[in-house]
């Protein structure tokens, strides 16, 4: 089937599109699943596309992003050299890998990895058919249509995406390395869906990668469901690195079962427009969140980042902590909302939001905010907002130190605070290679993956000596 070519995104057009191929998009689907993707539907024409009128969207603005002409497939784009996509190097980190290419899984031999454990890993539309029970149980269950217009966008449109499950007391054995690429030669506009489940006791540490392969512009909305059982464990890595003209519009819903503990880390190091929308719900006690988000932007780019923290169960934890650095006329929001409800006694709530500007173009609007209804609590939120430390400036200058290297010094300290919460030492020091070079202005677009930066060969050389300071 042809494409649709070319199309701005408005209502109407998102409209006609479900009405004329409807049955296509529910191909995969179950009677339940369908009845849940047309209940979206319905909830995408009562809430319209997001504008600058809603409180959430004020500072930014997506009519550029859908004014756009876009392809959009209904079916998988023929594969590149898939072996040359998804080339990842990180010496000594072995994971496994999950493809995506252009929203649809890759691996057409093997759609759904089986593992002796019961590990399940691979495409979310094949998992419905094989698996119709078990993806039944837990799609939609998190996301939620009737409040999120974009999210009710996806779940009326996605057709694929990855789906993980790791049943109870099982830990992966190795992470996993989710990679989304984005190539093709015209704009493209992207749904996909992932499903990750955890049972009781079990674990795992995924790297979730968006990357685009070439220059051309895309707008993609993802959705992703975390459920995480009793005692459960998850290591979580996004990054994110696209092109200047491509959109990203990433949902994570978490739910937490009781005693569960999750570690997040957002590292955005480039994209047009990123817009990170986490939404997390303690559903059961003594659960621990860390929420931890990096973002460096220059040029006209913007970051957005949407928290909501619901501590519904007491004695349960949350520290966020996201950090930025903005150049030239980056724009940048931070909307950090943490609800303690009445019965969630003995919570304990942090929320910190830290940000440079380069330049007095720069701009960030911070908002981090409490909503507490219960007294036997510890919570507190902060912002801040500067340039670099003209002391500590000071400082670095009067032990010899350029005025050029001081400021990459006191940047990448400021940034370290978030990458050296990295849990797997290989991914770090990857990690902290690509911040230097971001924080050089080097940074291009990756031709194979977000991690592709150095090599043994070529290492990455930081130019400051140390032994001056």
């Amino acid at each position: 089937m042809e494409p649709i070519k070319k199309q701005s995104i408005s209502l109407q057009r998102m409209v006609d599109l479900f009405e004329n191929h409807r049955q296509l998009l529910s191909s995969s689907d179950t009677a339940h699943l369908s009845e849940i993707r047309q209940q979206a539907f319905a909830a995408l024409k009562k809430l319209g596309l997001p504008d600058t009128k809603l409180e959430t969207w004020r500072h930014t603005d997506l009519r550029e992003t859908l004014e756009r002409g876009y392809d959009y497939h209904l079916h998988p784009l023929p594969e590149d050299d898939l072996q040359k996509v998804f080339r990842c190097n990180i010496p000594h980190l072995d994971t496994t890998i999950i493809g995506q290419l252009n929203g649809w899984h890759v691996s057409k031999e093997v759609p759904v990895m089986e593992l002796g454990n019961g590990i399940i890993m691979g495409s979310l539309s094949e998992a419905k058919k094989k698996y119709p029970g078990l993806v039944e149980r837990y799609y939609g269950k998190a996301a939620n249509d009737s409040a999120d217009a974009l999210t009710a966008l996806n779940t009326a449109f996605a057709q694929d995406g990855v789906f993980i499950y790791i049943p109870s007391g099982i830990k992966s054995p190795k992470p996993v390395q989710l990679i989304n690429v984005i190539s093709h030669s015209e704009n493209i506009f992207l749904q996909s869906r992932n499903l990750i489940v955890l049972g009781d006791n079990a674990g795992l540490s995924l790297v979730h990668c968006d990357d685009s392969y070439n220059h051309q512009a895309s707008f993609s909305n993802i959705v992703t469901e975390v459920f995480m059982g009793e005692n459960a464990f998850l290591d979580h890595y996004k990054l994110q690195n696209l092109n200047n003209d491509s959109s990203l519009i990433s949902a994570v819903w978490f739910q937490l079962g009781k005693s569960a503990n999750l570690n997040s880390h957002y590292i955005s190091l480039n994209g047009g427009l990123i817009r990170n929308n986490i939404r997390l719900l303690f559903n059961g006690p003594h659960g621990n969140a860390g929420l931890y988000g990096l973002y460096l932007m220059d040029r006209k780019q913007q970051i957005d980042n949407q928290i909501f923290v619901d501590h519904a169960f007491p004695e349960c934890t949350s520290d966020e902590v996201f950090k930025g650095i903005l150049d030239e006329s980056a724009r940048g929001v931070f909307n950090g909302h943490v609800l303690v409800r009445r019965n969630s006694i003995k919570t304990d709530a942090r929320q910190t939001n830290k940000n440079i500007l380069l330049t007095d173009t720069a701009r960030i609007n911070s908002q981090p905010f409490l909503e507490i209804y219960n007294d036997d609590v510890k919570c507190s939120h902060g912002s801040t907002t500067g340039q670099l430390d003209s002391e500590a400036m000071f400082y670095l200058r009067q032990r010899g130190i350029s005025e050029e290297s001081a400021r990459m010094l006191l940047m990448f300290a400021f940034a370290d605070e978030i990458v050296g919460k990295i849990a797997i030492p290989q991914l770090r020091l990857r990690i902290e290679d690509m911040v230097k070079k971001r924080l050089q202005g080097e940074l291009q677009i990756c031709e194979q993956c977000v991690l592709h930066c150095s090599t043994p060969e070529h290492p990455l050389e930081f130019h400051i000596d140390m032994e001056k300071i």
